[in-house]
């Protein structure tokens, strides 16, 4: 039997969930189970032998939003979009020179929350929490608990941002920057442009794809409103997640003005064809997206069935030069700790 004040809590539970933003809701919602997940798609164990339960990856759960769920292909275990989201057994399997700190994060750490690795440009993890759980992520293991929640546990970072005159650019990372409330985003954004120096603020988020209903006219107005030049930085693999809502949000971002360019990993079975990416720079080009970066796979623990060689990425990479224009051919990099930028893996084969 329930009391009158538990049913004013469910009821008060009830309207505040009514009230939320129509993506908060969606990730409220989203699937947290790799069972859950076959079971939508009409798919069984039995295509998966390698599956891992549900207790086995509880530091870094499924989580798969349902607007991504709807652009996989039900009965279709190859489906690209499911295998980047699906968690199986290599994860817990150890590798030869794969490592939990692949690109130097920890080290490149100079403060809470900061990250300083190439000149002139600084990243903030903004938030330790994504929408989606890809099982490539190279931060997978990162120690998000030691960085800043509340806006006053910033002035550390925002103090060495300041009084280093050559950092011009910011970039909120994370996990995503975009699972922060239009608030907390605002409030955050704002004191980054107060810094008289900083000159651009850049987004590095997946959130435009997995969860297209974060890209609200809201958002868009606080994103146009600051006084300093915003670039967003999407994160797509396959030419199936540009459709429906996503390919609508991603207009959105660009007919608002932003420029958006995307960045993509190579991964093994998923992308690894020069039809898959040709298909992918095409559909992001027709959305008004700019091919960015196809990143080599940080070799994180767990993460080995999803590597390719080099040579087969080169070899992609020469076919895309041959069949598409300039602006829409990726630049092919993998992220060594300790160098001065992104190190290019394009070179002439025999």
């Amino acid at each position: 039997m329930t009391t009158p004040d538990a049913n004013l809590t469910d009821s008060a539970a009830i309207t505040a969930a009514r009230q939320s933003p129509r993506w908060q809701l969606e990730l409220s919602q989203a699937i947290r189970s790799g069972s859950e997940l076959l079971r939508r798609l009409h798919l069984t164990t039995s295509h998966f032998p390698e599956l891992l339960p549900d207790t086995a990856v509880s530091d870094f759960p499924v989580l798969v939003p349902h607007s991504f769920l709807n652009r996989m292909q039900p009965g279709n275990p190859q489906d690209p979009l499911l295998l980047q989201v699906l968690p199986q057994s290599p994860e817990i399997t150890a590798a030869p020179g794969f490592t939990a700190d692949a690109v130097g994060d920890l080290h490149a750490r100079r403060s809470p929350g900061l990250l300083h690795k190439y000149h002139g440009r600084v990243l903030l993890l903004a938030a330790g929490a994504c929408a989606i759980h890809c099982r490539y992520c190279f931060r997978r293991q990162y120690p998000y608990a030691e960085e800043p929640r509340r806006l006053e546990d910033w002035e550390p970072a925002m103090a060495e941002i300041e009084a280093d005159n050559e950092i011009r650019e910011v970039i909120l990372s994370g996990g995503d920057p975009l699972v922060l409330n239009d608030s907390r985003l605002a409030q955050l954004c704002q004191r980054i442009a107060r810094i008289p120096h900083i000159e651009r603020i850049r987004f590095h988020t997946r959130l435009p794809i997995v969860l297209p209903s974060r890209v609200t006219p809201e958002l868009l107005s606080l994103l146009s409103d600051l006084p300093k030049q915003v670039l967003m930085v999407v994160h797509a693999n396959h030419a199936a997640e540009i459709r429906d809502d996503c390919l609508a949000a991603l207009r959105r971002l660009v007919r608002s003005g932003l420029p958006v360019l995307n960045q993509a990993v190579l991964l093994r079975n998923i992308n690894d064809t020069a039809m898959a990416q040709e298909q992918l720079s095409l559909s992001l080009v027709n959305a008004g997206v700019l091919p960015y970066y196809l990143h080599q796979l940080d070799r994180v623990d767990g993460t080995q069935h999803f590597e390719v060689s080099e040579t087969v990425g080169q070899q992609i990479l020469k076919t895309l030069q041959a069949r598409l224009p300039g602006y829409a051919v990726p630049r092919y990099v993998r992220e060594i700790p300790g160098a001065t930028g992104k190190t290019p893996l394009l070179r002439e084969l025999p």
